[in-house]
C-alpha cells in the first residue's frame, strides 16, 4: 500500500510517499524558519499563508521523487491536529481535495500519534537495512517533546484481523510551556536567534552546565506531569538588569545587523560571555535532567522497559547522551528516530495512517481539523 503523507500542522510543509508503513520513497519538507526567524518565533497568519504557496509544490516534488503518478497512490493521509488551526486547515482541505477528485481513501492522523509512530519507523528502517538495533515494542512510554508539546503516553497494541491497533494512555504533560517552546522563549530574551533549541544545543557544550544552580522543578500534585514556565522565568531574573541584558541587546542590534544572514556559531559564540554560556548550558540541563527523570519514573510506575522519544527536541545532544546513559543503567531500551523524523514530517503520518487504514479507519469530506485533537485518554 503506497500512502501519501501530507503534514502541515505548524510551520513545515511536508509530504512524503510510504509503501506499507515502513519504506520511505520520499520525504519533502518545505522550512518557514527565514520567514519567522526575525520575530523569534511562529506567526500564526504568515505560517498558514506559507502552507497556502508552498502545498502543491510540496507534494508535487514528493511524487517526483518516489517516481510516483497520482493514481500510483493508494490513499492519504494527513495531519488534522494539534497544531495552529490556519497551517491545519490548508493540509485538511488540499489532502481532501487529493483523496475526492482520485477517488482514493482518506484518513486524519493526529500529529503527536505521527511522533510516536516516527520511532518505530525508523527502527524498522534500521532493522531492514541489517543494523543490529534491537526491535522496538509494545508496550512502551513515550515522551513526545517539541515546540508546541510534552506528553508522556502509555502505549500499548492489540490485533484485529491481523492488524496492530494501537491504544495511547497520558501519563503526564506540561502545565504551561513545552519544552521547546521554553529553548525558543530563553533563546530570545538572550538574543541567540531562532529556533532557539538548536542555538542552545550547539553553544551549551561551551559554557560549564553546573554555574547556574536553578533547583529542581517541582510539580504538585501528578508526578508525571511537567512545567517549564518557572525555570524559563528564573532566567529572565537571572538576565534583566544587569550586564547579561545588556549584552543580550547588543547581541540583538548585532544580529538584525546581519540583515538575514545567519552568522556561524562561532561568530555567535564570540559575541557571548562566558556568563552567558554557563547559563545557557544550565538551562539546556536543568530541562533535560527533567525531562529524564519523569520518564524513568513513569517507566517504573508501569512497569515498562521500553521508552519511545521524539518530537523536534529530541534531537537535542544532551537529551539523546542522557536517555542513553540512563537507559544502560536502568536496563531500559531506549529509541529515538533519527534527526529527520524526529522534527515535523509527513513520513511518520503517512506511516500511522497506513495502520489506521489496515485497521479500516477511512474519513469522508466531513474531516476537519481540530487545533487542540486529543489523543488517548488519562489515567
Amino acid at each position: 500500500m503506497l500512502v501519501l503523507g501530507i503534514e502541515s500542522s505548524c510551520d513545515e510543509t511536508a509530504a512524503a510517499l510510504v509503501a506499507d508503513g515502513e519504506r520511505i520513497l520520499s520525504s519533502v519538507v518545505a522550512s518557514q524558519v527565514k520567514t519567522h526567524e526575525k520575530y523569534g518565533g511562529v506567526v500564526p497568519e504568515l505560517a498558514s499563508r506559507e502552507h497556502l504557496r508552498k502545498i502543491v509544490p510540496v507534494v508535487d516534488q514528493a511524487c517526483r521523487v518516489a517516481g510516483a503518478a497520482a493514481q500510483d497512490v493508494d490513499a492519504v493521509a494527513v495531519t488534522q491536529g494539534p497544531g495552529l488551526i490556519g497551517s491545519l486547515l490548508v493540509g485538511v482541505v488540499y489532502a481532501k481535495a487529493w483523496a475526492l477528485a482520485l477517488g482514493k481513501p482518506l484518513v486524519g492522523v493526529n500529529h503527536l500519534e505521527g511522533h510516536i509512530h516516527a520511532v518505530w519507523l525508523e527502527n524498522k528502517i534500521a532493522r531492514r537495512a541489517g543494523r543490529d538495533d534491537p526491535p522496538a515494542r509494545f508496550p512502551c512510554v513515550t515522551l513526545v517533546v517539541s515546540g508546541g508539546h510534552t506528553i508522556l503516553f502509555r502505549v500499548t497494541t492489540r490485533e484485529d484481523g491481523g492488524a496492530p491497533i494501537f491504544s495511547y494512555t497520558r501519563l503526564g504533560q506540561t502545565r504551561d510551556d513545552a519544552a521547546g517552546e521554553a529553548f525558543d522563549k530563553v533563546a530570545k530574551l538572550l538574543a541567540l536567534g531562532y529556533p532557539g533549541g538548536p542555538v542552545i544545543d550547539c553553544l551549551a557544550p561551551w559554557g560549564n552546565a553546573d554555574a547556574v544552580e536553578f533547583g529542581r522543578i517541582k510539580v504538585r500534585g501528578n508526578p508525571l506531569d511537567f512545567s517549564f514556565s518557572g525555570l524559563k522565568t528564573a532566567v529572565l531574573y537571572r538576565v534583566r538588569g544587569n550586564r547579561l541584558e545588556r549584552e543580550a541587546e547588543e547581541r540583538r542590534a548585532w544580529l538584525t545587523a546581519q540583515q538575514g544572514q545567519r552568522p556561524s556559531l562561532e561568530e555567535l559564540r564570540q559575541r557571548c560571555s562566558q556568563e552567558t554560556l554557563d547559563l545557557v548550558a544550565s538551562f539546556q540541563q536543568s530541562v533535560v535532567t527533567d525531562l529524564v527523570e519523569r520518564t524513568l519514573l513513569a517507566a517504573h510506575a508501569t512497569g515498562t522497559d521500553c521508552v519511545f522519544v521524539s518530537g523536534g527536541v529530541a534531537c537535542n545532544s544532551l537529551l539523546r547522551r542522557r536517555f542513553a546513559e540512563a537507559g544502560q543503567r536502568e536496563g531500559l531500551s531506549v529509541f529515538f528516530p533519527s534527526l529527520a523524523l524526529s522534527t515535523d514530517n509527513a513520513a511518520m503520518i503517512a506511516a500511522a495512517g497506513y495502520f489506521k487504514l489496515l485497521a479500516g479507519e477511512c474519513n469522508d469530506a466531513s474531516l476537519n481539523a481540530h487545533a487542540s485533537l486529543p489523543l488517548g485518554f488519562s489515567t
